[in-house]
């Protein structure tokens, strides 16, 4: 079986930190690489510091200059590339660049960690997303070049909403024993745990067949949502049962989910432009299905409950006083 040399972009985000950490601390994977190199903007970050004492090498991400990317990719010997769009204020150009120095350093096979709902997604409404369809023909499009031995192998996951973005509320729900969110109040969506996407991108990438990528997996679109549709008030309820308090959902308005969004997260301000976006297309209905086929088939096991979610984060949750409020009222049985 040929060698599996993998180079993970964006390696201090959450994504690309995750999908990194698994590879190289899960046997199931460990043992099937021979080679990891990851791409930091920020390669002195505590991120990026801890994969390097797991074994990874970090490459200091420069971008801007596409013959040094080129030469980058090169000299880190790797045949496979997980690609993954950087939590950065110019996330297009940035990702457009390593996949063009991808196809120019000539590497086979390639996973690109794209967006559930950006092929429903409209340019005046929701642009940032709808450029996460742009970025897939950019990466795919390399499939049908003879001349480049880029897109190979390709696979792509359109990972859905992240239920860890609800952490980002942690504060309400302590203090007031609520889930703020600008959803509507009958719309679905089916957050989908991280651990869950890394888990799938880690079989993906270590995944060896005659033509690069296993073959169950080469060439695959795969869509990963959470397993179980909610409304804001069936998330809350799904809350209460697995912390023991008395959740509520709160439907707000985009105005005040933006200032909360402001005041309350690390993430990139540009980064909250996709959050916002995202949570117009649940208010237009564009979000009310579940696919879980693929991680089923990939990995033999069945994706995280929000129920679980939230027994995961229960201290980030759970009110820490009883003082206010339906946050005290413990849940009859």
């Amino acid at each position: 079986m040929s060698t599996r040399n993998i180079c993970i972009t964006a390696a201090d985000g959450n994504t690309g930190f995750l999908i990194a950490e698994l590879i190289l601390t899960d046997d199931t994977f460990k043992t099937k690489v021979d080679s990891l190199s990851v791409l930091a903007l920020h390669p002195t970050s505590g991120r990026a510091k801890e994969l390097a004492q797991l074994g990874a090498k970090v490459i200091p991400h420069k971008p801007g200059r596409m013959r040094d990317m080129v030469t980058t990719l090169q000299q880190s010997g790797c045949d496979t590339i997980c690609l993954i769009p950087p939590a950065h204020k110019e996330k297009y150009d940035i990702t457009v660049e390593l996949a063009n120095a991808a196809k120019k350093a000539n590497v086979p096979n390639v996973l690109f960690i794209s967006s559930a709902g950006c092929d429903l997604a409209e340019r005046d409404k929701q642009p940032h997303l709808r450029q996460f369809i742009d970025l897939e023909t950019l990466v795919l499009s390399a499939k049908g070049e003879g001349s480049t031995p880029l897109g190979h192998s390709p696979c792509v996951i359109r990972a859905g909403f992240y239920a860890e973005n609800l952490l980002t509320y942690a504060p309400q729900a302590q203090k007031e024993g609520i889930l703020p969110l600008p959803i509507g109040s009958n719309h679905l969506f089916a957050p989908v745990a991280l651990g869950d996407i890394a888990q799938v991108a880690a079989h993906v990438l270590t995944g060896k067949g005659k033509n690069g990528f296993d073959d169950r997996h080469r060439g695959q679109l795969m869509v990963l949502t959470g397993p179980k549709l909610c409304t804001g008030s069936e998330l809350a309820a799904a809350a209460s049962q697995a912390l023991g308090v008395d959740m509520k959902f709160e439907d707000i308005s985009e105005a005040e989910a933006r200032k909360v969004l402001k005041a309350q997260s690390e993430s990139d301000p540009s980064e909250l432009l996709y959050l916002l976006e995202y949570y117009s297309l649940v208010r237009e209905g564009k979000t009310n299905y579940i696919s879980t086929t693929a991680f089923v088939n990939v990995t033999g096991n069945s994706p995280q409950e929000p129920e679980d979610f939230f027994k995961v984060y229960a201290e980030s949750f759970k009110p820490k006083s009883s003082e206010n409020g339906h946050a005290s009222k413990k849940r009859k049985a």
